[in-house]
């Protein structure tokens, strides 16, 4: 697989200095540059924006996933195997409430990940995975 390109995401937050402390203080990403209505963050090498947007109202729209409700938008990274596992320990030892915690799909089989789903402040969803083999990334 060729080298990757840093991602650049810039997502609505209804609350900029509760997700600033998410970001910062729980997931522990680094700061980039910021101003009254956004926040860089290094997310794992990618650049992720927090924007401030007035909260609107809406459903939450779910697709069924291996028997789990997947919350339709999110976004995440995909880290290697033991970073995944060490990630996941952050996360539950900041009381962080999971969507899906985090378990193994198709485990033996071709794509073999592990996954995990939670929220920010603002109800942004963030999926993290991991594959036991980095190169069944696209396998089918």
């Amino acid at each position: 697989m060729p080298a990757l390109s840093p991602f650049h995401l810039a997502i609505p937050v209804d609350d900029l200095n509760a997700c600033r402390t998410f970001y910062t203080k729980t997931l522990e990403l680094e700061e980039g540059r910021s101003s009254d209505h956004w926040v860089d963050y290094n997310f794992f090498g990618h650049q992720l924006v927090i924007h401030f947007k007035s909260k609107t109202e809406g459903d939450p729209h779910t697709n069924p996933v291996d028997g789990k409700d997947v919350p339709v938008p999110h976004f995440g990274v995909v880290l290697d195997w033991e970073e995944f596992h060490n990630f996941a320990n952050l996360i539950r030892s900041k009381g962080i409430e999971f969507i899906i915690e985090p378990y193994i799909r198709f485990e033996g089989l071709v794509g073999e990940q592990a996954t995990m789903f939670f929220k920010d402040p603002s109800g942004n969803a963030l999926e993290f995975k991991a594959f036991k083999d980095q190169s069944q990334l696209f396998a089918k």
